[in-house]
């Protein structure tokens, strides 16, 4: 049986937890549409610092390549995933979104990076959406956590769809971005284990 105060206790976790979810998610809108309208207000000219593969001088595009966006349809169609994700990632806390988000964003860009395409310009949140989708889809299994598997089995259901993106041909898109953005992602869901559901034994002396 739970103790009212340990009920007190897990309530209030789970407001802290939903509270954090939402800042981060809010932060997430705010952050790439901020971006999208300061570039549209002036000209356009920010869409320049996004990933040109093998071109030392854009590796900085892996941080800012993220946040810039073609036109309207294309921050509108990276809003809504990245909302949820961002979402349900935070409910985790800060540390493992952060974390995740790092580890994707190093990956995806770097692997757009090298294999790219000379000559081409990568922009958009899509990676960083691909790696946060595979990371949920993973983490379950890595944490042997069931509803967290029920809950990747659901997005994975829901947005099978994305496999098209990781496919080369279609023109204007960047399959390398979605690719290394979601191994990157996977890689998370594996490797960290802040997001880990059990607790660690404690060590006895």
């Amino acid at each position: 049986m739970t103790s009212v105060p340990e009920a007190h206790t897990s309530i209030n976790q789970g407001k802290q937890r939903f509270g954090v979810a939402f800042r981060l998610a809010i932060g997430y809108v705010v952050a790439i549409w901020s971006v999208f309208f300061l570039d549209t207000a002036t000209g356009g000219w920010m869409k320049f610092y996004g990933i040109h593969p093998l071109d030392i001088t854009s590796l900085t595009g892996i941080v800012t390549s993220p946040l810039l966006h073609a036109n309207l349809t294309h921050i509108m169609g990276n809003t809504m995933p990245g909302v949820v994700f961002v979402f349900l990632i935070g409910l985790s806390g800060r540390r493992v979104f952060w974390e995740v988000t790092s580890i994707t964003a190093v990956i995806g860009g770097m692997g757009t990076w090298l294999l790219g395409g000379i000559g081409t310009n990568h922009i958009g949140a899509s990676g960083l959406i691909y790696g946060w989708f595979s990371y949920l889809v993973i983490r379950g299994i890595a944490n042997r956590n069931f509803m967290q598997i029920l809950l990747g089995i659901i997005l994975a259901t829901a947005y099978s769809y994305y496999i098209w993106g990781v496919i080369p041909g279609t023109p204007g898109i960047s399959w390398q971005g979605h690719l290394f953005g979601g191994i990157g992602g996977a890689l998370a869901g594996w490797f960290i284990t802040s997001d880990d559901t059990k607790p660690k034994a404690q060590l006895q002396a």
